[in-house]
């Protein structure tokens, strides 16, 4: 039970950051405007796309990582990959919320935390 919450809450993270690629390659003008329109002035959305996109690629690179941890049959091997990616998602998430938005600790880090905690205990 506890290691299909710990699955489940490491898919959520990947899902979110799936997410977040999709948003910031390919949707930076609608949906990122959306998202973040309170945070940033209308006019800086355009000029600021492929920043944008830069950033969504690394979020990409994140959701890769933990969709490779699912994929590597040695549960060790499995188990480090997956702490090490959820950790660089907590990190990230803190830096964001420190220099951006609190509330991207809450969107972020917090789920990649108790990913983490979670699948620490299911060990």
């Amino acid at each position: 039970m506890i290691q299909a919450i710990a699955t489940i809450l490491t898919i959520i993270v990947t899902v979110e950051h799936l997410y977040i690629l999709w948003m910031e390659m390919f949707a930076w003008e609608t949906t990122g405007k959306k998202v973040f329109g309170k945070s940033l002035p209308n006019e800086l959305f355009r000029p600021t796309k492929r920043l944008a996109a830069n950033q969504g690629l690394y979020n990409g690179f994140l959701a890769a990582g933990l969709i490779w941890s699912f994929l590597i049959e040695n549960t060790e091997w499995s188990f480090n990959i997956r702490l090490f990616f959820l950790g660089c998602v907590v990190v990230a998430g803190i830096f964001g919320a420190v220099t951006a938005s609190k509330k991207i600790f809450f969107v972020q880090a917090l789920p990649a935390l108790l990913a983490i905690l979670v699948t620490i205990i299911s060990k």
